[in-house]
């Protein structure tokens, strides 16, 4: 059983996105997770971002400051960064994607050390390279970072976590279903993200499509959560395919806990995920997953071990594998779910990761001298 992670050395946390991705929660799940570990911990994100009322809603130890962080050339919130790393005296600056790591310029002899963490594969030059660490969340994203002429030996892979999984009220998910005309006896089959090409719903619909409507007398429902772009076309695409009896559009999903508690199988249709959170978060509630070969399911699952795997922007393919799992044996169901989960604990605990930062914090600020 491992222990509580030791108090880890004061860090600042820049994000400039206005989003609530998984990059987004990732950054507030992080933030939140150092903080209870005893670090002394400081969040700088846009105003009225809803990072902020996720990390002062949760009651934390977390100093959050905003600014207007407007673009990659601004010059006044550049100017305002050092000015708060200078007063708050971070040992630790990590910035999050492109406009945070753009605007955060910090020598590098100085007290702090600047580290860029990286969950996907974005454009480098011009953005990412003035950073004196960076961190990946994939060995992909990693290969890629040197690949794109990053010093391998400041270049270093740590994971992603995710919350540990919620109770729901057994009287909010009957509303839930009676709000949605979901029937008791339903298989439910449940996915969430934007609305944008790369997720694949398209792809997961056709699937859909070709499957039957019920199986052993129990109707299959299929749950989508989500918003974006795509939401008029994929909408058109369920009704031109007879599918609005048997698709449950749910809109923008801000607590996925009482959704996951009702669902039988979780479906990643990703054409592209670099690592796949919502893989993470169906594990954790105990559930099996049928994913697509994207990168990062590839990466972090084994298929036919703790998920099974589809090839991506193939709809007749998802469609077999999702047929192979609803006509499966309970039991092997839940020998996919019950590995998934064991692989959460061994490889993507909080503690694990909170500790893998604490240890590459340390390490950096040997290399500095700052020790």
């Amino acid at each position: 059983m491992q222990t509580a992670p030791a108090p880890g050395p004061a860090s600042l946390h820049i994000l400039g996105s206005r989003q609530f991705g998984g990059a987004d929660k990732f950054y507030v799940r992080l933030a939140l997770a150092l903080a209870l570990a005893g670090d002394r911990v400081a969040t700088l994100h846009r105003t009225r971002a809803p990072v902020g009322d996720a990390i002062l809603g949760a009651d934390s130890q977390v100093q959050d400051f905003t600014l207007p962080l407007a673009n990659n050339w601004d010059a006044w919130s550049r100017w305002r960064i050092r000015r708060l790393v200078r007063a708050w005296k971070p040992r630790i600056v990590q910035t999050y994607m492109g406009r945070a790591t753009t605007l955060t310029r910090l020598p590098a002899d100085g007290p702090a050390v600047h580290i860029a963490r990286l969950g996907g594969y974005y454009k480098i030059r011009g953005k990412y390279e003035h950073a004196h660490a960076w961190i990946g969340n994939t060995k992909g994203v990693c290969d890629f970072l040197v690949q794109s002429g990053l010093p391998a030996k400041r270049v270093f892979h740590i994971g992603n976590f995710v919350d540990e999984p919620g109770e729901a009220n057994p009287a909010e998910i009957a509303r839930l279903r009676q709000a949605h005309s979901i029937p008791q006896d339903a298989i439910i089959l449940f996915t969430l993200g934007r609305f944008i090409d790369i997720k694949g719903f398209d792809d997961l619909l056709d699937a859909f499509q070709r499957i039957p409507r019920e199986i052993n007398g129990r109707p299959i429902r299929l749950l989508i959560g989500g918003d974006g772009p795509m939401r008029e076309q994929l909408h058109k695409q369920c009704a031109d395919l007879g599918l609005n009896d048997h698709v449950h559009w749910l809109g923008w999903v801000s607590d996925p806990v009482p959704w996951y508690r009702m669902t039988d199988i979780a479906l990643v249709p990703s054409r592209h995920e670099t690592l796949g959170n919502v893989i993470l978060e169906a594990w954790s509630y105990g559930l099996p997953v049928l994913s697509t070969d994207n990168p990062g399911a590839m990466e972090i699952a084994e298929d036919g071990h703790d998920i099974l795997i589809a090839r991506h922007t193939n709809p007749a393919d998802l469609a077999a594998k999702l047929l192979e799992m609803l006509q499966a044996p309970a039991q092997s169901l839940r020998n996919l779910a019950d590995n998934g989960l064991e692989n959460i604990r061994q490889r993507h605990g909080k503690d694990r990761i909170v500790h893998q930062y604490h240890e590459l914090y340390a390490e950096l600020l040997r290399r500095r001298g700052l020790s």
